[in-house]
């Protein structure tokens, strides 16, 4: 299964249009989506109509704390998680997470083979423990490339995709 992971993507239509398009195309499966989303009708006209897979979403920093749930609840494929978030994709145990820091504890439990998380805006991973620690960058492209990971979950191989190459 291939499951596409994104954060970050404050209200820039255009750039998450362009990765649902690819993401559709390519077959991608879940999405976890991890914070700053930012105006709710990016997931009631952007996400939830336009991905017919299962959506996962944690709050970032920049979402209504009250409106984004609410819409959320109105699709049956999306599901809000409040600030953190763990299922069970393909048999691997994953956690999500907006902040850095929140991520890094919950990798540090030893529970998750995937901990993903936001807000920085810069692509990053790492191994802690068992544990792989991934930050997908922005979507958006704020202070950095537009980018989000595509993870394979029969390889175990997350892929960064930056956007302007798509």
């Amino acid at each position: 299964m291939k499951v596409a992971i994104i954060s970050d993507t404050h209200d820039n239509v255009p750039n998450l249009e362009k990765a649902l398009a690819w993401m559709n195309k390519n077959k991608i499966e879940q999405l976890i989506f991890c914070g700053d989303l930012c105006a709710s009708s990016m997931l009631k006209e952007g996400i939830a109509p336009n991905f017919a897979g299962q959506v996962h979403m944690v709050f970032g920093n920049a979402e209504d704390r009250e409106l984004t749930p609410k819409v959320a609840g109105q699709f049956k494929n999306v599901r809000h998680y409040g600030d953190q978030g763990e299922a069970e994709i393909d048999g691997k145990q994953v956690a999500f997470a907006h902040y850095p820091d929140e991520a890094k504890k919950l990798a540090e439990i030893g529970k998750y083979d995937f901990v993903f998380y936001g807000h920085t805006h810069r692509p990053w991973t790492e191994k802690i423990g068992k544990t792989e620690l991934l930050n997908p960058g922005t979507l958006a492209g704020m202070f950095a490339k537009a980018t989000f990971v595509v993870w394979d979950t029969k390889t175990g191989e997350p892929e960064l995709k930056i956007l302007e190459k798509l």
